[in-house]
């Protein structure tokens, strides 16, 4: 979750994954050792994957074809530290309170060391289109699907934290192919999906200053690179933050946002927040669950967004050295921001968490991504501070195990032009991962009069 907040107050609270060879990468890369490929600072393209039907890079854009290829040796290598494990002796307490249970994470980490299967993801992730392109001098690594459906709209999507391509997977079809999935033609969407810097396949910034305010117009830009001189904007958790910052800068041709996750609380409320004060008497209902949740927060969930915060490098050397150190850190934010009731396997299979947790250990981005926060934090502000968007249409879904389910009340103080706010009945942060069809009808129906 994309928690970095500028706060004086204590808080609780790459490897690279080597691509096959490409037009232009030296066919010695290939058999690069992991260190070596770490030094190469990115991923290598591969001239054979596949395109999106009906589209071409504009002339001189600079956009490679890209394609997975972990090497055998990396997967040996993680099979072996997860069952070299020093455990843990089980926590004193029945319940969450204490971080992720031993009895929860031990046999899903004996599952990732004797079972899982990368491969299957890597095949399904190589279905994709994807691509690489240098922005501002880094790369940043995406998938473009179109839709078969003439008039689809041009729809930018981006993950969050401890996220990636993967939790946007089971939305990709009914977005682009909405008639095979109860939609209208007329609802289709080209999608395009982009790695946050430091994430996955996307470069790794080695100096700072790669926020939200300077990936936003990288973002842009690669929109205009892909021939969309038209587009809307979308995301939870770090998408949300990437398209609230996209509506503040207005670049020209972007037509309205939708988050899963808005930045409405008013600083009046976060100043009490942040002292840990009782819930206000003159909230409305919707305003003192919504305050009541962010207090849970702040102050009993936000320890591993106040490490990464301040000191992102003290905790990267367990996010890069240890598998399971690194499960343990993620499992902990599915079982907590699910819905779920704190027990994550009632919505998500063993293979789909770790499907998102290998993506992580695989690329050794546990601290680059973790540096976010960091630059979050540098750039002041946080993740749920009302956002000024006083004329660019913003739609918003709230479901119901969010961090903090927005009320409509303060969204209006912070949005001027609300074209669409639903508050459903299930799913909670990770919303396309969770409930992916919900979630596509909420994008369909929001975005319907910008068409």
């Amino acid at each position: 979750m994309a928690a970095h907040e500028n706060t004086n107050r204590p808080t609780t609270g790459r490897r690279r994954f080597l691509g096959l060879a490409a037009a232009g990468v030296v066919a010695g890369q290939v058999g690069l050792s992991a260190p070596a490929q770490a030094a190469t600072g990115r991923g290598a393209a591969s001239a054979d994957a596949g395109t999106t039907p009906g589209w071409a890079p504009r002339s001189g854009a600079g956009i490679r074809p890209f394609r997975i290829k972990v090497s055998q040796a990396d997967l040996d290598d993680l099979r072996r530290r997860v069952r070299a494990t020093r455990w843990p002796d089980r926590e004193t307490v029945d319940d969450r309170s204490q971080g992720a249970q031993l009895a929860k994470v031990r046999p899903l980490m004996e599952y990732w060391g004797t079972r899982y299967d990368w491969r299957k993801l890597e095949r399904r992730l190589n279905e994709l289109p994807q691509y690489i392109t240098e922005i501002d001098g880094l790369d940043i690594q995406f998938a473009h699907i179109r839709s078969p459906h003439a008039g689809a709209m041009p729809m930018l999507m981006t993950h969050g934290w401890p996220g990636s391509i993967v939790e946007l997977l089971k939305v990709i079809d009914p977005l682009t192919n909405p008639t095979a999935h109860g939609g209208r033609a007329e609802d289709a969407f080209h999608l395009v999906l982009p790695t946050l810097p430091g994430y996955g396949f996307s470069g790794n910034p080695t100096r700072p200053g790669w926020n939200f305010a300077r990936i936003a117009p990288a973002f842009h830009e690669l929109m205009r690179r892909l021939g969309y001189p038209e587009y809307v904007s979308q995301g939870g958790d770090h998408g949300a933050i990437l398209s609230e910052v996209l509506a503040v800068q207005q670049p020209k041709g972007l037509l309205g946002i939708h988050v899963n996750m808005p930045g409405t609380v008013p600083d009046d409320i976060l100043r009490r927040l942040r002292n840990f004060d009782p819930t206000p008497a003159n909230l409305s209902a919707e305003e003192k669950r919504a305050y009541e949740r962010l207090l849970h927060f702040y102050r009993d969930g936000f320890g591993y967004a106040a490490m990464m915060n301040r000191n992102p490098q003290t905790i990267a050397y367990s996010l890069t050295d240890s598998p399971v150190g690194m499960a343990s850190y993620y499992y902990d934010k599915f079982a907590e921001w699910t819905d779920s009731a704190g027990v994550p396997e009632k919505v998500l299979t063993y293979d789909e968490m770790l499907d998102a947790i290998s993506m992580y250990w695989l690329t050794g981005t546990g601290a680059s991504s973790s540096r976010l926060y960091w630059e979050g934090t540098q750039a002041g502000g946080g993740p749920f501070n009302a956002v000024s968007i006083p004329k660019l249409p913003v739609a918003v879904t709230v479901f119901p195990a969010e961090i903090y389910p927005a009320p409509r009340s303060w969204g209006e103080r912070t949005f001027g032009n609300i074209i669409h706010w639903n508050e459903v009945d299930k799913g909670g942060h990770f919303a396309a991962w969770e409930q992916p069809q919900l979630l596509a009808e909420e994008l369909r129906t929001a975005f319907r009069s910008l068409r």
